[in-house]
Parts: structure tokens; sequence; C-alpha cells
């Protein structure tokens, strides 16, 4: 058996789920020399949040931040996480859109893009690969995991070897929501190694609790890779702590190869950092705790501070059980999608307004209404006939890959921001955040100008905390 590798999560992913996607590029460049002499496998460093997030809260430059961690990191590869047709964004986008954006996310430094869709539906991901693979970036297809009457270790199987098929070069089992547990984890690492010959790589989060040894079980059932968070920045709706893993596998045949020495200096860094979202109330100690709604209701730790913010602002806080418990008749209804970005927001914000509204669907939003039609992609069960016709009317459902009726974007969109453009990548951060993007290339050109300067960075200093 080959040495299990570590991909470390702790500027991507782990700060995701903890701060909501807060750490600062500032935050990150002391220690990214050290993390790249670590030996791990992969170092999560883009993608996911970390877009939206530095040019809305951050007053940075995303593609800037990739150059800054690829320019430091020069030994071990950086992946990404990529949303399939909808790259970073919360909307179908069309495919010229997509392949440049993989072209510039490579062009910037990423290695390995994981690519994944919400509903599973492997035509979402097709531009995508087929992209990757032409910039000669390792494609790393992600199968949302979820749990539900459609799913069993067979049909995720199966969803593997269509990835495989499509071009993937290693298959990653993707737990959103911490619902894998321990024994069905080597059942499915087992059932995926004997369908597809790719490395299998494993991401869960601690929200349920159970990370650890889910992580422990897929090892022993032949898993190649395992993502986890350096401790002051693991648990709760964080991945399962790096050194705790490290250590239990030293000396056997899975032994990662990692320096607890050097993982301490990395900890080190970390820990004060940890102090200082504690103390600024970005880390809320409730994301923390073990959650048992996370296996009831399967909503992942993020969905669940959104129903909860919610509630609050309608004054319903009190009515956070009956939400939860009308989260799963929600999905059901809409044929039981994995609740991940988008689907997790779209479901979730249906059983608010279904439960705060004191009538099923008496008010249906724009986005559960796509979700229903198709223009999310195919739902993972077939979707009643007479729901579906009492959410959309007498709508036509869309039966093709929804990206198929988009017609190309980049050229319009580059004509629009012509006087902002100051790098080619900019038209790409318009087209996935326009109004978000725009007030950042103003606050740019200011800082530039030297006009309002001190105002607006200390307006970027307050959002950074």
């Amino acid at each position: 058996m080959a040495k299990v590798k570590i991909c470390e999560t702790v500027l991507r992913d782990s700060h995701q789920s903890l701060v909501a996607t807060r750490m600062t590029t500032d935050d990150m460049l002391p220690i990214l020399e050290v993390l790249d002499g670590i030996g791990y496998h992969s170092l999560e460093a883009w993608g996911g949040a970390t877009f939206d997030s530095c040019l809305r809260f951050l007053n940075e430059d995303p593609w800037e931040r990739l150059r800054k961690i690829r320019a430091a990191v020069k030994n071990t590869k950086l992946q990404m996480l990529f949303r399939g047709q909808n790259i970073l964004g919360y909307r179908h986008y069309a495919d010229d859109v997509v392949e440049y954006f993989v072209q510039k996310s490579i062009a910037n430094g990423i290695d390995i893009l994981r690519i994944f869709d919400a509903l599973n539906d492997p035509r979402n991901l097709k531009t995508a690969i087929n992209a990757t693979k032409k910039e000669g970036g390792h494609v790393q297809a992600a199968i949302s995991y979820t749990t539900g009457p459609v799913y069993d270790t067979a049909y995720f199987a199966n969803y593997a070897k269509q990835l495989a098929e499509m071009g993937a070069d290693s298959i990653c089992i993707k737990d959103m929501a911490g619902l894998l547990k321990p024994y069905d984890a080597y059942e499915l690492v087992k059932a995926i190694k004997e369908t597809v010959s790719l490395p299998i790589q494993l991401h869960t989060h601690y929200t349920s609790g159970l990370a650890s040894m889910t992580v422990l079980k897929a090892v022993e059932a032949g898993v190649d890779i395992i993502d986890t968070a350096i401790s002051p920045m693991a648990l709760g709706t964080s991945q399962p702590p790096t050194e705790p893993i490290v250590a239990t596998l030293q000396g056997t045949e899975y032994d990662t190869g990692l320096d607890l020495h050097k993982l301490d200096e990395v900890c080190r860094y970390f820990t004060p950092l940890r102090e200082k979202y504690l103390e600024s109330g970005l880390l809320d100690p409730k994301v923390l705790k073990v959650d048992v709604n996370a296996l009831l209701y399967q909503v992942p730790g993020g969905m669940l501070s959104n129903l909860v913010s919610q509630l609050k602002q309608a004054g319903r806080s009190e009515q956070l059980t009956e939400v939860l418990e009308e989260v799963p008749r929600v999905r059901a209804d809409a044929g039981y999608p994995p609740l991940v970005t988008p689907s997790s927001q779209i479901v979730g914000t249906q059983a608010v307004f279904n439960i705060i509204g004191g009538e099923r669907y008496k008010m249906v939003t724009k986005e559960f209404k796509g979700l229903v039609r198709g223009d999310y992609g195919q739902s993972p069960a077939p979707i009643d006939s007479e729901f579906m016709k009492k959410i959309i009317g007498d709508e036509k459902p869309v039966t093709c890959r929804p990206a198929d009726n988009l017609k190309p974007e980049l050229d319009k969109l580059r004509a629009e921001i012509t006087d902002w453009m100051e790098q080619d990548e900019d038209v790409l951060s318009y087209a996935l955040f326009e109004q978000v993007a725009m007030k950042f290339f103003r606050y740019r050109r200011d800082i530039k100008l030297g006009i309002d300067g001190e105002n607006a960075d200390r307006e970027n200093k307050i959002h950074a905390v």
C-alpha cells in the first residue's frame, strides 16, 4: 500500500468553513514557504467562496492572491474548487467564460482543478473538464456525496465510472455536510477502487463529529489522498485536524511521511490567528461544536447558519426546528439534490418560505422554480409531474444541458468594462460578480490615484479584521 497523501485546506476551505472566508492574503503570506516545505500532496488555496470574498469583503484581487501564493509555493501543487458550469458563481455561465476561466486559473498557478456539480449532472462538468485537459491541468472530478433514496454505493461508483470516461485524472468524494459515516466510507472507497483505476481523494467536514473516524476507515479501504486542516483551523464545520491523523498513521503501512515538528511550526503560526478571529467575532464558537442536525436533516454547516440568519431577519427564530424538518421534504419534492452550493441555498430558502408563509409553496422563489424547471441540470430523482406543474405552471422544463441555451458572453462582457480593465482576468471577475467587481475596480482605481485612499484603506482593514 502506498503512503497516504495529505491535501492541506487551511488556505481555502478551512477558513471558508470557520470564518466565512475572511482570511486575508497578508495573513497567508508569512507561512507559505513553511507550508511548501512540509511535503503535502497539495495545498487547496483558491476557488470556492474565496473569489467572491476577496472582492466583496477584503478589497483584494483574487487573481493577485493566486499569483502571490504561486510565487511563494514552488514545490507543492496548488488546487482549487471549481463548480463546473457555475465556475465560482451562482448561475450557469456560457462555455466561452468557463473555458477562459480555466485557462486563466492554470496560467496564474493552479495545478489541480477539483470540478463538481451540485446535482451530480455530468453534462455540467463537460466543458470545464475538456478545458482543463486542453490547458494541461489535472482534472479532479468530484462526486457530491449525500444520502437519500436514490443514493447507494452503486450510484456513486457508476458516477465515478462516468467521470473517469470523461477524462478525470483523479476522483474526489466530496462530503460537504459531514454525512459520510466511517463504515459507509470504507464500502464506498472499496467500490470506487474496484470500478476505476484512478487515485481517490476524500474531502469531508467535522460538522457531525464523524470526520476523523471516516478518514481512518477510508484509509484502510485504500483511499489515496485525504483533505485535512492544520489543528487551529480544524474541527467544527472545517476539516479533521492534520496532526492527529499524521500521528495516527505514523509507523503503519499508511504513514504519510510528514514531520510533526514541521507541522507544529504551522500550528504555532495559525494559533494566534485563530485567537484574532475569535476576538473579532469572525469565528463563532457555535460552528466548533458537533451538530447532530447535519445527520438528521442533511444540512451542511454553512446552510444552517444561513437558515438561522434568514429566520432572525424575519423575526421567526423560534421556528428553526420546523424549518429543519421542512428541508428534507423540500429536497424530496425537488428530486433529492445534494445540498451544496447553490442547491443548498435554494432548498433552504424555500423551506423558510414554506414555514413562515404558513402554507407550503404559497411563495416560490425564482431560484426554486429554476431548480425544478431544470435550469441547473437534471435532478438525481425524477420530479413528480403534478408538483412540477404546481411550481412552473405551463413553462416547458429544460431537458438539454442548461448551458446549451446560453450564447457566448465574453466579448459583450469585455465591451462593458473596457474603461476599467487593468488585466485580462478582470473580465472574469466581472462575469461572475458584476456589481461587486465594479465596486472593487473603483476602489482599486481610487487607491492608485490617491483619491480618498486613506478612507478606502481604512474600509479595507475594517472588512478584513
